[in-house]
């Protein structure tokens, strides 16, 4: 499990394609993950990967990605020298300074418009016809693996926004994001939870 609050980049040295999965390799030259082990989960733009290799020598990680994340994610299109945000897992005891995130993306929202507002920035995220019932005015989304509040939601166009504090766009991939791009999303469980309940109980009952 993780909390959003994203520690900060490190770039792509390699991403091998094999027959059904990819090896993307990474550099650890600010010491993220130091001390991971193989078999750790490690979350690379928001998406839960596990480490299959470490290269202490070269300040390297390999993480393997399967084929479905592939087809879900924009991990698929990472090149040498891409920049993607790194969040270790929670471990018991640490302060939870977002909310609950697992690294379980459910597709890629892009972005539709965006404002620059000082070192601010506001996005507008054109989601999924079939997963905007799960977002609300102050709930919350995982985007690239940063946990951010929703601060408009436009169900008739598909779109929803959120503003970025200039602390997250230094640390992230978010500082150089332009209109059009892919990002990682994922929704919030307990949001998910209760839309799919009352959902189901209403299907029941025949009020839907």
């Amino acid at each position: 499990m993780y909390t959003g609050i994203v520690l900060g980049t490190e770039k792509v040295c390699a991403l091998d394609k094999h027959t059904g999965y990819n090896t993307l390799t990474l550099s650890n030259n600010k010491g993220f993950l130091d001390d991971v082990f193989t078999g750790a989960s490690v979350a690379i733009n928001g998406v839960c990967l596990t480490v299959t290799e470490i290269l202490a020598e070269q300040k390297q990680v390999k993480f393997d990605i399967a084929e479905q994340t592939n087809q879900l994610t924009t991990l698929a299109d990472l090149k040498p020298n891409d920049d993607v945000n790194v969040e270790r897992s929670f471990k018991l005891g640490m302060e939870n300074g977002g909310h609950n995130i697992y690294g379980h993306i459910e597709g890629t929202a892009h972005i539709h418009h965006l404002v620059r507002n000082g070192d601010t920035l506001h996005l507008e995220l054109k989601i999924p016809a079939d997963k905007m019932q799960y977002f609300f005015h102050k709930g919350f989304i995982g985007l690239h693996g940063c946990s951010l509040t929703v601060n408009q939601v436009d169900h008739a166009n598909n779109l929803i926004a959120v503003d970025l504090i200039p602390e997250t766009i230094r640390i992230t991939t978010f500082k150089s994001v332009q209109i059009g791009d892919a990002l990682n999303f994922e929704i919030d469980q307990t949001t998910r939870t209760l839309v799919d309940t009352i959902k189901a109980t209403l299907q029941q009952l025949g009020k839907l």
